[in-house]
């Protein structure tokens, strides 16, 4: 006789509210910022080589939670796009820093605007209390399950 599996609501489990919010949220974030041509992922990126001139690759991989191809590949298409720039390092010629050039600084003013309103879109059902108990809630599970990520972040300090 062939038993049939366990009946699991999937509306009672957090990972499919989570990858629910994720679809929900880059959808918002494209919908603000469409017009840029800008993913989420290249906004990270360039956002954290302004907030760290200079930062190399694996620093930046580390930082926005990547992998090192993934990120070599957003890099890649940031660079041929003219917002970013790969520069020998003074003190190891090996290595690359990273920075922004003056049309990638140019492009992160026009999408910080947009993306902020995309944070707004998104958090939008909530009163100003329930964001910071939502962010406070979500900072907790993400720093606290970050080893169990497949590209773990490493916050810079």
């Amino acid at each position: 006789m062939k038993r049939s599996p366990p009946a699991v609501d999937i509306d009672h489990q957090p990972g499919h509210y989570i990858r629910r919010l994720h679809q929900i949220s880059v959808g918002i974030f494209l919908q603000e910022l469409g017009e840029i041509g800008i993913t989420p992922v290249q906004y990270a990126a360039l956002q954290t080589v302004a907030n760290h001139p200079g930062i190399d690759q694996r620093t930046l991989a580390r930082t926005i939670a990547l992998d090192a191809s993934t990120t070599g590949g957003v890099v890649d298409r940031l660079e041929a796009r003219g917002w970013l720039e790969r520069r020998t390092a003074p003190e190891d010629r090996r290595a690359r820093q990273l920075a922004l050039t003056d049309a990638g600084v140019q492009l992160l003013g026009e999408a910080v605007p947009a993306m902020l309103g995309a944070q707004d879109l998104i958090l939008g059902p909530l009163s100003e209390r329930q964001r910071a108990q939502f962010m406070k809630l979500l900072r907790l599970l993400v720093d606290t399950n970050n080893e169990h990520s497949r590209a773990p972040s490493e916050a810079m300090k």
